[in-house]
């Protein structure tokens, strides 16, 4: 014989409604009545239906995370905690990885997803729109979008350029390069304007020759790194736009001789794993990345409770990290 919620809540001396509730760790229950629903639904072995529960709430429970290619270390190290709290928060992950351009809202079957968090987005992107348009509820992380009011979960990367660039200007260096990232990414062109504005405020110039754009890879920061050492006036310091392309840029760097940490300092930025190995040893900018994906999660689940409440703006501070790839020139 299937038990039903309707002999759970009878057991219990709840209603259906509490039952669902208590079994989901929906706030506002009391310890003993969620005890007492638990041990109930225990004695009759009821599991709870997920279509059943769809049905009657008109909810899928389920979000879907927008992200790039999961070979970028940096996407599986924000995905991950995103997944996790959304389960302790009663919802299912569904991941997309589609490309950032129009048309990519259609990966959403109608009614699969509550709402949406979008990790991976350019600054005049059409999803946040396209979303809206279904309405489908949105949060965007470690991203912004020129022109687009939602909830966000973001690092301060203006501040975090200024960080690398007091650190290096404190170090002494005054033969800087950078590789930044994309500019038509709030990382990237944020990033990049922090940057700019440290050196400028402590008299340090950053001549075009020594900058390089492009993708938050490793192979813009091999190519770009080969490049400036190949350079007439080889600079003492390189910044990256984040960790992946540092890492690029430490391959290039000792591929060339160069020794890092002695005779070339390389900054990253973002602090992933990788940044602490041992081997890898990399002075970073480091953005708390867990902390900003379980912040998105309870912002898409809250959004999606009361689609009308006031947007959040969550910003988190960054901080150095330092470990081995600096040093003072000279």
């Amino acid at each position: 014989m299937a038990f039903t919620s309707h002999d759970v809540a009878k057991i219990a001396g709840v209603s259906q409604s509490t039952v669902s509730r208590a079994l989901r760790g929906v706030p506002g229950i009391s310890p003993e009545t969620v005890a007492r629903v638990r041990e109930a639904a225990q004695a009759l072995s009821y599991v709870p239906s997920e279509a059943g529960r769809s049905l009657s709430t008109r909810q899928a429970r389920s979000v879907g995370v927008f992200t790039e290619d999961l070979t970028n270390p940096f996407y599986p190290a924000l995905v991950e905690p995103v997944r996790k709290r959304l389960e302790e928060r009663g919802f299912r992950t569904i991941l997309l990885t589609e490309p950032d351009e129009a048309g990519a809202a259609d990966s959403l079957p109608h009614g699969v997803v509550d709402g949406a968090i979008i990790a991976t987005a350019h600054l005049g992107s059409r999803l946040p729109s396209d979303l809206r348009a279904r309405g489908v509820p949105f949060v965007l992380v470690n991203r912004s979008v020129d022109g687009v009011d939602c909830d966000r979960s973001t690092a301060d990367n203006v501040a975090g350029g200024r960080l690398a660039a007091e650190f290096l200007s404190e170090l002494g260096h005054r033969d800087v390069a950078a590789i930044f990232g994309p500019a038509d990414t709030s990382t990237g062109r944020d990033r990049e304007l922090g940057f700019r504005q440290g050196l400028s405020q402590r008299g340090v110039s950053l001549p075009d020759a020594r900058v390089r754009r492009g993708p938050f890879t490793y192979e813009t920061g091999y190519e770009a790194t080969s490049a400036l050492l190949r350079t007439r006036r080889r600079p003492t310091a390189v910044f990256c736009g984040n960790d992946v392309i540092a890492l690029g840029a430490l391959n290039a760097a000792r591929a060339r001789g160069r020794r890092v940490g002695e005779d070339l300092t390389v900054i990253g930025f973002d602090d992933i794993a990788m940044a602490s190995w041992e081997l890898v040893d990399l002075t970073t900018v480091r953005c708390d990345v867990t902390a900003m994906a379980q912040i998105a999660a309870d912002l898409v689940v809250d959004r999606i409770a009361d689609p009308g409440a006031p947007f959040r703006d969550v910003t988190l501070d960054p901080h150095m990290v330092t470990r081995g790839s600096h040093h003072r020139p000279g």
